[in-house]
């Protein structure tokens, strides 16, 4: 039993980066944010923003998404 509740004591997963370790979300975030502003600008070339209607809502939303996408693509581990 005590294995059972012990199993998600592990190493935080992160990346070393210029000597200094920073966790996995962090840049799962950084690219969902870069992805939201990518898919602005397209968005914004073509007129349609409309298509997003309440832009309050849905860039953090779409953010949140591609940021949880990104993670389970890159740092999930099965």
């Amino acid at each position: 039993m005590s294995s059972m509740l012990l199993g998600g004591c592990a190493i935080a997963p992160s990346i070393p980066l210029f000597g200094a370790a920073f966790p996995d979300w962090l840049f799962c975030i950084a690219g969902g944010v870069a992805g939201t502003i990518l898919v602005h600008l397209a968005l914004s070339r073509r007129d349609a923003n409309s298509a997003l209607a309440p832009l309050a809502i849905s860039y953090p939303a779409l953010s949140a998404l591609l940021a949880m996408a990104a993670w389970l693509i890159f740092f999930s581990r099965s």
